[in-house]
């Protein structure tokens, strides 16, 4: 498997033809992207492939499929339940590992000007990738679908293109594109035919007329049921398990209820998981208790043979013993970094057995919030431990390369921004740490806190040590090169003075 997973979850517009939907597919078939699943829906006329990938091979199988969209689908004959602009209508691109979501705003940039440049189809961005607020909610810029867009894009400034001329593909429409978290498409089916009660519904519940944080929703009449379709940007922070029982309670302000749900394309096991406690209310539950995590953490090395607690040492002793061999790496840049990730996994373990506790209800948001945060980082502190090493081993070649070829230092300063960047980011998620392990203190369970003084501990201790490895490239990069390394060295020297105060 590639070293960076990025995963692509096209939609397009069409869901009735299979033969279309399989040519759609099959242009997107490219070395290094996996098809983990498609799905067709008639009523909404729209189709939902997932793929996941190496960052530069997602790239251009996303790009291949707007391409094939364009040829086979005409939005001048399009109709279905689901609101479209474009044949292919949106390619959202989500971190999965070893890439950020700043890395796949820039696949999302490269994605769209590429879409212009082969196929003259007009590229909005959205989400993270937005190029103004207004745009980041997909709402705002499909308003009116492709009929509006067609008959304001070239009068309206506010529906100008982020990639391409002020005019719609005749057929095709407009593409919006985009970075984003994880997010999971769910619909409730409910025991009524009437549209407009899953409308309302839908109000109630989604974010933008008041409802849950991290929903939208709308009403359709699917398969001749009504239908509350829904997108939850943010499992962590809204699961979806409260969002089943918002819409359940609400369902029976009109005399309906749910019969089902479904949800399209994929989801996280952890939001399962977190569904499963919530209805089953498991006591003291965890994700190692589920039999399958269990046995894929112990054949991997990760956990040893009975549970999270027993055996612990046996899963961090082959990175302490790397520690300890007589190599450069892992040193003491993939220490902070590792240091950072246990202190982040403390706080996050505190404000998740505080969370749901009747003495902790109020604070449910402010926890919510703490523990995703915290799952953030702590990922990419994971990804940093060995982010560090391998940028010391390009520092490595960067200065055998200069030795042979003299370059007067360019390709050894590019190397050292690099080996900066990576503890540099350690110790601002390691300052961020313990700001929220702080305020976790007042909001959690006191008989906690000597976790929570350890976290902030391990924070403070991989701030230092990163902070170090900061300096210590920093004075290895040579001055007077290029205005902007020089200008890149005085900026990090004050990153690194404000961490430190």
């Amino acid at each position: 498997m590639p070293n960076t997973l990025v995963e692509c979850v096209p939609n397009f517009s069409e869901g009735r033809d299979k033969a279309k939907v399989d040519a759609i597919v099959e242009a997107m078939r490219v070395p290094g992207v996996y098809l983990l699943d498609r799905e067709m829906d008639a009523d909404h006329n729209r189709c939902v492939i997932t793929l996941v990938g190496d960052r530069e091979a997602i790239q251009e199988a996303a790009i291949r499929g707007v391409g094939k969209a364009a040829e086979l689908i005409d939005l001048t004959q399009h109709q279905g339940a689901h609101p479209r602009m474009g044949a292919a209508d949106v390619v959202p691109f989500i971190p999965i590992e070893g890439v950020t979501l700043a890395d796949c705003v820039a696949l999302a940039k490269h994605v769209g000007a590429e879409i212009w440049k082969r196929f003259e189809i007009p590229v909005y961005l959205y989400e993270a990738a937005a190029s103004a607020p207004e745009r980041q909610n997909l709402e705002n810029i499909r308003r009116g679908q492709f009929e509006g867009i067609r008959a304001e894009i070239a009068t309206n400034p506010a529906r100008r293109p982020d990639f391409g001329e002020p005019r719609v593909h005749p057929t095709a429409g407009a593409t919006v594109v985009g970075a984003r978290k994880f997010l999971i498409a769910y619909n409730v089916f409910l025991n009524t035919t009437d549209v407009d009660v899953a409308k309302k519904i839908a109000k109630a519940v989604r974010f933008s007329s008041g409802g849950m944080r991290f929903v939208k929703g709308a009403g359709f009449l699917v398969r001749g049921m009504a239908q509350v379709s829904m997108n939850l940007t943010d499992f962590e922070q809204t699961p979806i398990h409260r969002v089943f029982e918002l819409v359940k309670r609400e369902a029976a302000r009109y005399g309906v209820m749910p019969v089902s749900s479904e949800i399209v394309g994929l989801i996280p096991k952890a939001a399962l998981e977190h569904a499963a406690e919530w209805f089953l209310q498991v006591e003291n539950f965890d994700s190692s208790l589920i039999l399958e995590n269990r046995l894929s953490a112990v054949m991997s090395g990760k956990m040893a043979p009975g549970g999270p607690s027993a055996g612990l040492a046996a899963g961090v002793a082959p990175f302490i013993e790397q520690l300890a061999a007589p190599t450069a790496t892992p040193g003491g840049g993939s220490a902070s970094a590792a240091a950072g990730a246990m202190a982040a996994g403390l706080a996050h373990m505190v404000a998740s057995m505080s969370r749901g506790k009747k003495a902790y209800l109020q604070y449910e948001a402010r926890l919510s919030a703490a523990i995703a945060r915290l799952a953030t980082i702590r990922e990419e502190l994971k990804s940093a431990i060995d982010a560090d090493a391998e940028s010391y081993n390009v520092v490595m070649k960067a200065y055998r390369a200069a030795r042979e070829a003299d370059d007067g230092g360019i390709g050894v300063n590019a190397a050292l921004r690099g080996a900066i960047s990576v503890p540099l980011g350690v110790a601002q998620h390691s300052s961020e740490i313990m700001k929220i392990a702080d305020s976790l203190k007042p909001i959690t369970n006191p008989n906690m806190a000597s976790d929570l003084i350890t976290g902030i501990a391990l924070a403070r201790a991989a701030l230092t040590g990163a902070l170090s490895n900061v300096d210590i490239n920093l004075d290895s990069m040579k001055t007077g090169i290029s205005a902007d390394d020089d200008s890149f060295i005085a900026e990090t020297r004050a990153k690194a003075a404000t961490l430190r105060s």
